[in-house]
């Protein structure tokens, strides 16, 4: 009986994760669909509407490593419960805007703060702390929620959209974030322990002591802790290219590239949430193979293939038809497969209960690059009228990526030299 409570409530803890990182994914993901609605409406280019965006992304992963130390510290769930407040706040008002730095405070910096709180750290640190087994396949499913958020959000806000107009999206995003906010508080605890359970997995309770101090400085000290490890280096490296290649560049700029090649904005976001059915079974089957082959050679794969498949994209807006849903199946299974393995490596790398702090600074580098990418391809399209440069730029990097994960687990600290 003890075995099936125990069974009930570490998968209940996920669902809630689950629906909760649903929303996080679609405040991520909308303001795509607000590029072209907001370069009719005030004017303004796709460089200075992605500035906004690439804020976002910035700190979306800046602000992970200390979610992480927050939760350590104050709780996952005071700290998720801010996240979502401060989310309502900025999606709702986003809607008052009337020049660039007021999207630039709401969609960038608010927004920033909000999914950088309640990402992928938040996914991170449920997995470490309530699962020994399935590790793997949990945080495969906890990244697949950011498909499912495009594809419950994108393809009904492209009808909103186009009926009512973008204000509309961005008042339902608040109020799905107010509703979330009892649920979450109802059937998510810091840890088992804390209800008198173990880690799924474990036959024992593993009791952690609470973290003391601030936690401000116990994410630096992940960080310095990270610099001196060629692992950490080669992780972030990597995942930096992930987030360029990703969220930065096809998450933000597809929408509008397919307006440039005369796809519109209904079609279009319907290609994005294809791309999230097909990841959110590619990732979650990602979580499971990482919990059973090399974590090297399935990124060695993940990142050559989306490669091939970015190398693709400019001649897919050629092929009538048949070309862009064939870049949706190929690139959709593989849009973040890479974060269930990366997570198991930073785990081997830096052991389960300094995981969720080591991957969210991995973590940010993936959001820096997706954010060099969200603010880079808008100045190309910008300079050059077609995103096709960016594109084939950001494959060429995956190739690269695909060799250096090869490299991950065959070497550990760096020793500093001494003075």
């Amino acid at each position: 009986m003890e075995v099936k409570r125990s069974l009930e409530f570490h998968w209940i803890v996920v669902g809630a994760t689950f629906v909760t990182l649903i929303a996080v994914a679609g405040i991520r993901s909308t303001p795509t669909m607000f590029v072209l609605p907001l370069e009719h409406e005030f004017g303004w280019s796709a460089a200075q509407i992605s500035f906004a965006i690439a804020i976002n992304i910035m700190l979306y992963g800046l602000i992970g490593p200390f979610a992480a130390a927050a939760m350590e510290r104050f709780g996952v769930r005071s700290t998720v419960v801010a996240a979502l407040l401060l989310l309502a706040a900025a999606a709702g008002l986003s809607t008052l805007i009337r020049l660039p730095w007021q999207l630039d405070a709401t969609w960038g910096v608010m927004a920033g703060f909000g999914v950088g709180a309640a990402g992928l750290a938040l996914g991170a640190t449920i997995a470490s702390r309530w699962f020994v087994e399935h590790r793997g396949l949990v945080m495969g499913i906890f990244a697949a929620a950011n498909a499912t958020g495009q594809l419950v959000f994108l393809p009904l806000f492209g009808v909103i959209i186009e009926h009512a107009g973008w204000r509309l999206c961005a008042l339902i995003l608040s109020g799905v974030c107010l509703a979330l906010i009892p649920i979450f508080v109802l059937f998510v605890r810091d840890r088992p322990v804390d209800i008198g359970l173990p880690r799924y997995g474990e036959r024992t309770l593993t009791s952690t002591p609470p973290s003391v101090g601030n936690p401000f400085p116990r994410a630096l000290g992940g960080l310095r802790e990270g610099l001196h490890s060629r692992d950490f280096w080669l992780l972030a490296g990597s995942f930096f290219i992930c987030g360029a290649s990703t969220n930065g560049l096809i998450g933000t700029h597809l929408v509008p590239a397919c307006g440039d090649h005369g796809i519109p904005e209904v079609r279009a976001a319907g290609l994005l949430a294809a791309m999230g059915v097909f990841d959110l079974v590619g990732t979650t089957l990602s979580g499971w193979l990482s919990d059973r082959f090399s974590s090297r050679r399935l990124l060695f794969w993940y990142y050559g293939l989306r490669g091939l498949s970015l190398l693709f994209l400019p001649a897919a807006f050629g092929l009538a038809f048949f070309g862009l849903p064939i870049f949706a199946v190929f690139y959709g299974l593989d849009w973040i497969a890479t974060v269930p393995p990366t997570l198991k490596l930073s785990a081997d790398a830096f052991g389960s209960e300094k995981a969720p702090m080591m991957f969210s600074w991995i973590a940010a580098s993936h959001q820096l690059g997706a954010s060099l990418a969200a603010w880079g391809g808008g100045v190309v399209r910008t300079s050059f009228g077609s995103y096709n440069d960016a594109f084939l730029f950001a494959g060429g990097l995956c190739m690269i990526a695909s060799f250096m994960v090869l490299f991950i687990g065959r070497t550990t600290f760096i020793t500093p030299e001494r003075p």
